[in-house]
Formats: C-alpha cells, structure tokens, sequence
C-alpha cells in the first residue's frame, strides 16, 4: 500500500479549511496533478524541502513534501486573482 494514501493526503491538505468553506482538494486528481506537478519541479533542478527524503525518486519526494505540509495547493480562482 503507498504511504501516505489519497486520504491522508486530502486530509493534510484541507486542515486549514474552516466549516463550511469549500476544501482545497476535492478529489485524488487534484492531488495526482499537484504532486505530479512538484516532481516536475525538482527534476528540472528545485531542492527538495521534505525534511525526511526516503526515497530519492521525484515524486516520492513530492507527495512526502505535500504530506508534510511544506508545499499548498493554491485553488485555481486564487491563481486568477493575483
């Protein structure tokens, strides 16, 4: 079983959201694209910020990183506003 799983990560990453507001992360696709998107980012050359790297694939890193809580997922209407 991957560890963390797609809940744990939901979980991490709408923490923050206060009852009532809509989460950040509706679904697994969301996490997918975001993780996916951040491996995309260290292999082209950022440091990865996960204080344990257990696994020195990209992604590996990237979910590890988002579980961590050391990268957010910004919604996309709050891209579009700044």
């Amino acid at each position: 079983m991957i560890h963390p799983s797609y809940v744990e990560l939901m979980k991490v990453v709408n923490d923050e959201v206060e009852i009532g507001e809509e989460p950040v992360v509706n679904s697994r696709y969301s996490i997918v694209i975001a993780t996916a998107k951040r491996a995309r980012q260290i292999i082209a050359g950022d440091e990865p910020m996960a204080d344990k790297v257990t696994c020195p694939k990209p992604l590996s890193i990237a979910v590890e990183e988002l579980y961590e809580g050391k990268v957010k997922i910004i919604p996309e209407a709050a891209e579009d506003e700044e």
